[in-house]
This record gives structure tokens, sequence and C-alpha cells, in this order.
């Protein structure tokens, strides 16, 4: 059955209470990733959570630090980065210890950067992240000077020629996320990864490896609209390919110079005609809503908003997988 594949999944922290895990449970979610804290990166820290986890049936599906995979020493190939890398590699041969099959790399050594998180046209009174190209622009550099797009691709291999032995050795898979907002240069710093192309240029630089995939961001995608890729044809061939590792599920108001991240019903594009995208051509990989605005507190301290978008979209992928089946396709 089309569909029936697609892991609906929820954000944990690995210092969440019982109460927040359970909350999740009740929300319907079986599939959760895990965004382990620096005092949790051990391996008896990490198994300890595991089996907090199994506790509410809750099974990891992909997990990370932020420390380690958003580290501007790698990115930017500044002094520390071999110990920098091997950090990286310690956990992730932690993780496939643990059986936990993908983990993260985004190349952003300023993190997401975002002009203010405030009440919008589109946020229903709520707080949402909003991006004014022309501000950020404004901003002065952060390392000093100008980075070029070829020295983080020269960089970027490099880490690969040190972490993909490694996932191999561990069956780990990197899932690679896009800069948000992907353009080509902010505070000095050149993005690796802006567009499509730049996906592809990426998978060629590790062989085609089979460990090194995308977190496949529909808001950046959305953010940069045209210039990043048609997204339903993207979608089409990166899944086909087996590129596609995990899903982002966000809507944004605009492309840039200026968005606000929405509710999935209320920005620009249909999102019910992308989930169908990734049903019919039996994406088989985990999603979950990003990013979605604040407007409420439920049990354990847990956004309403991030349950109410986690149904919204689980509802999505139900119609769609129906739809096609019925449709025969």
């Amino acid at each position: 059955m089309l569909g029936s594949k697609i892991k609906v999944q929820s954000k944990v922290v690995s210092d969440y209470t019982d109460e927040q895990l359970l909350f999740i449970k009740q929300m319907g979610v079986k599939y959760v990733y895990v965004m382990f804290k620096d005092e949790h990166t051990d391996y008896d820290s990490v198994m300890k959570f595991l089996e907090r986890l199994k506790k509410f049936d809750l099974t990891v599906t992909d997990a990370g630090n932020v420390h380690l995979y958003k580290n501007d020493k790698i990115h930017l190939g500044l002094p520390g980065r071999d110990e920098a890398i091997e950090a990286y590699n310690r956990f992730n041969r932690i993780l496939g210890k643990a059986q936990i099959p993908v983990a993260y790399m985004t190349w952003e050594p300023n993190q997401v950067l975002t002009t203010r998180y405030g009440v919008g046209e589109q946020t229903r009174g709520g707080i949402g992240r909003i991006v004014d190209l022309e501000e950020l622009k404004t901003r002065p550099y952060s390392h000093d000077r100008l980075y070029t797009k070829e020295e983080m691709w020269e960089n970027f291999k490099y880490f690969l020629d040190r972490v993909l032995p490694v996932c191999e050795e561990a069956n780990v898979k990197i899932a690679l996320h896009p800069n948000d907002p992907p353009v080509d240069c902010l505070l000095g710093i050149s993005n690796l990864i802006t567009s499509a192309d730049d996906y592809r240029h990426a998978f060629e630089l590790s062989g085609n490896s089979p460990y090194l995939g995308m977190k496949m961001c529909i808001g950046c995608w959305l953010e940069g609209g045209e210039k990043f890729g048609n997204i339903m044809e993207d979608i089409k061939y990166f899944v086909e390919n087996k590129k596609v590792f995990l899903v982002h599920f966000r809507n944004v108001s605009a492309t840039m110079p200026y968005f606000e991240e929405t509710l999935l019903e209320d920005g620009y594009m249909d999102m019910y005609e992308l989930m169908k995208q990734l049903v019919r051509y039996d994406y088989d990989g985990s999603i979950h809503v990003d990013h979605v605005p604040i407007w409420g507190k439920s049990i354990g301290g847990d956004n309403a908003s991030w349950a109410y978008s986690t149904g919204y979209m689980k509802a999505l992928l139900n119609c769609a997988a129906t739809e096609l089946n019925e449709m025969g396709r």
C-alpha cells in the first residue's frame, strides 16, 4: 500500500520527562528523532534514554547533537577541525552501536539565521519565525572574513573523506540539511546547499555513497522557490534515487526575500499535493513538521501547535495514501 512505509515522527530531547514522552505517545506517534544534549552523548547515556523510550513504545529513527554537527571548526576548516571531526565520528559510532541508523549534518556555522520571532500576518496571533533577507544582508561578518563557496566545498570534501568510512563501518547514514535561508552568502559565509544542484554536487563528491543523503527540508525549497529547484520534480528524482532519508514538512508565506513560517494550511504551497508526490513515488523514510508557529501550551510544556500540526500532517498522509491507492497509483 502506497504511503504505508512513511514514518511519522516527533522530536524528543534527551532530557524529556516521562510526561512529555507520554504526550507524544498520546498523539499517536510511534517514531521519534532525538536531539541528544552534550552531556548525553556517551554510549551509556544514549542507551539509558532508548530504554526510557521503549516504555512509551517510541522507536528512534535518527538522532544528532547540534554542537557536533553544526561546528564551525568543521565547516570553515578552523584550528581544531580534526578533533571536531573525530568527536563527530565517535558519536556516530555510538549511534551505530545503539542501532540508530541516521545521523545529521548541516553546513551552518552560524546556525539557522532569522530576522526575528514575533507576531506576523500569517501566525494567527502566535509567535513565528520571520526572515527579511535585506536586514540579514546588513549584518557584519561573523568570522572576520569572507569564506568562498570553493572553500566550503573543499572543507566538505575533507569532511566526507574522514567520516564516510566510519559511517560505513558503523552502518550510520548522514542526512544533510540545506542552508536556511538558502542564499549564496550571509555574514561572510558562502552557503553550501542552496539548491537541488548543490545536493547533486554533494552526492558526486561522496562518490554517490549510500551513506550520504538528505534531510529534504520542504521549507527551504519553498523559501528558495525556483532558484532552489522544482519541488515536485525534485521529490520524484531524489526519492527514486534513494537520497531522501528524512523529510521536514513545513510551509512558508512566500519565497525570499521575505517570508514567515506558517502552519501547514496557511502558506503559499498546497501541502497536500506535496504529500501526494511523496506517496506517489513510495517514499519510505521519516517525516515530521518543522518550525511551526507557537500559539499555545499543553501537557508537559509541549506546544499545542506541534500536536495540531502533526495531526494535520497525518491527515494529509492518510488522505493521500487513500486517494492514490484507490486510483491505482
